[in-house]
């Protein structure tokens, strides 16, 4: 017998199709690395603003001491005025001699900003100060997303003049940081080199990257031995770029310290997917993003000293330009993007297994924008104060257990379908399950490329395995959909104000909490087996979160 969950059935659509979801509690898959801990953006001053001080403690909380934020332009130039893909803490000036001088004021802000709120930093070491760039002139761009792109590659992503002087610059911008935070604290951040360094973020040569690397790490671990060091942070899977990079690291001479080989203690490269316009609606790309992924993974496990190194995605990201706008990017706001989300990073551990590899983290590369109108149209997590569809799904990760068990559905889009054609054709209605002590997990997801209407998906949910002497189950059954965890929706029905009042930003936030679907109630499973009904409608994200006691008070 089933136990419907929630009152969603009742707006079934006339057309609807069975899915069938079976769960096997008793048979563990592993560990379920909590990968999506990791954030980041272009703009790292709006982290000490108001809204980015609020975004930030909703993201501390959601793992407090293991989230990470990774920022650009942490040493670039500047009176840390933000604009769009623009940050600045002028950290490095010189006087009338060509004597350094360091502030390092607006930095500290920053990362005071992620470290009271529980976020640790991701440290990005760039881009190029003023007054050590090759060509300094023009220094700061003034990019609007109606500009092309390549327009913001100005003089900050040139080499150093002096090598010594950028060298000298990270060592001490290192031990200021221990100074400050702490030996034991300053140990847990990751530490990498620049952004991208395989287009136009870097003006310079691969050589020349791969010197300013070496010199880099070195600056590093000589203020911190024991400091964790990687990269490089390339666009996409990087390909014969990144080969001829790992090749330096593991085999080549140090510009540093002219000794063999680089140290790389965690492997970063960056994946986006490819949205575009169809017939006047968004169709999404997870097919490039994850083929990608499993690019990126190739090339580390061809390298057996490697496969075995952590890493983490820099960048993922369902296309790459978070400040720009348009109509290829209309699945930002609403619930294509959390889809999209739950579809895609469950995903990325299956490509980790299928290749070999040891995944640590899938970075996702979006935070708000501070002072501009709501719902705008940007790549973020948060609009005005008001978080979005798609950090409900983060928070639904956040509930997840340690142990993935075994869970299986029979309208989950297969990994090498996916990878080969995304999904067009039959949407994919997937589980992932984890296990924590007494609790149980089933994260349920319906995606579609295509951002259009479909049916529902009615869901027979089966849980085996469960200890024979468990009592009455708690359920508690969130939503991410058009009428839960959705602000965006109650803003259209507002009329779509450009400013929002205070009684409707107040209604917009209560509108964007991650919402039960009715109160939590207890089920008697049967024989050790407990059998579910819910209807998950088109793009939709429903965590079903269980805590199983047994009689005898074992888990």
């Amino acid at each position: 017998m089933y136990t419907t969950l929630g009152a969603l059935c009742l707006l079934v659509l006339p057309s609807t199709f069975p899915v069938s979801v079976r769960v096997d509690a008793d048979k563990s898959s592993g560990p379920l690395k909590p990968i999506w801990r990791f954030f980041g953006a272009d703009e790292p001053n709006y982290a000490y603003m108001k809204d980015g001080q609020k975004l930030l403690s909703e993201l501390g909380r959601l793992r407090p001491g293991s989230v990470y934020f990774r920022a650009h332009n942490l040493l670039t130039t500047g009176d840390g005025t933000p604009a769009l893909k623009w940050g600045s803490t002028n950290a490095y000036r010189e006087d009338a001699q060509g004597r350094p001088i360091d502030d390092w004021t607006i930095v500290d802000r920053i990362f005071d900003a992620y470290l009271e709120r529980g976020v640790k930093p991701y440290v990005e070491i760039g881009f190029m100060p003023r007054e050590l760039s090759q060509h300094p002139d023009p220094y700061q761009h003034r990019w609007t997303p109606t500009a092309r792109y390549n327009e913001i590659f100005t003089g900050w992503a040139y080499p150093p003049k002096d090598e010594k002087k950028w060298a000298d610059l990270v060592y001490r911008w290192v031990r200021h940081c221990l100074d400050r935070y702490g030996r034991n604290e300053v140990e847990t951040w990751y530490w990498e080199t620049w952004n991208e360094a395989n287009i136009g973020y870097w003006r310079g040569t691969p050589e020349e990257f791969r010197n300013l690397h070496d010199l880099t790490v070195d600056a590093v671990r000589r203020a911190l031995p024991t400091a964790r060091v990687g990269g490089p942070d390339c666009a996409g899977s990087g390909g014969r770029w990144t080969r001829d990079f790992l090749e330096h690291c593991l085999r080549g001479t140090n510009h540093a310290t002219g000794r063999v080989g680089t140290p790389i203690d965690f492997i970063s490269f960056h994946a986006k997917g490819a949205p575009s316009v169809v017939d006047g609606h968004v169709r999404m790309g997870i097919a490039t993003h994850l083929r990608t992924i499993r690019d990126g993974f190739e090339i580390v496990a061809s390298y057996p000293e490697l496969k075995a190194r952590p890493i983490v995605i820099g960048e993922s990201d369902p296309e790459g330009c978070a400040a720009c706008q348009g109509p290829r990017f209309g699945y930002r706001n609403g619930t294509m993007y959390s889809s999209y989300t739950a579809a895609s990073f469950a995903r990325i551990p299956d490509l980790a297994d299928q290749t070999g590899v040891n995944i640590e983290g899938a970075l996702t590369w979006a935070f708000e924008f501070e002072g501009e109108p709501p719902f705008a149209g940007f790549r973020a997590l948060a609009t005005s104060g008001i978080d979005l569809p798609v950090l409900n799904v983060f928070r639904m990760f956040s509930l997840m257990g340690s142990r993935r068990v075994k869970a299986e559905s029979s309208g989950q889009v297969g990994l090498e379908k996916i990878l080969e054609e995304g999904v067009r054709a039959r949407p994919d209605v997937g589980a992932l399950a984890s296990t924590d002590g007494d609790r149980l997990s089933v994260l349920l997801w319906h995606y579609h490329d295509d951002d259009l209407d479909g049916p529902n998906a009615e869901i027979d949910l089966e849980i085996r395995g469960l200890p024979a002497d468990t009592g009455p189950v708690l359920v508690h059954h969130y939503r991410v959909d058009h009428q839960h965890g959705n602000a965006f929706e109650v803003w259209k029905r507002m009329g779509s104000p450009a400013s929002l009042s205070r009684e409707q930003t107040d209604e917009l936030t209560r509108a964007s909490r991650l919402p039960l679907v009715e109160s939590p109630g207890r089920v008697r499973p049967g024989a050790g087996v407990l059998k579910l009904r819910t209807t998950l409608p088109r793009q939709a994200v429903s965590l079903i979160r269980l805590e199983c006691p047994t009689r005898s008070g074992h888990s």
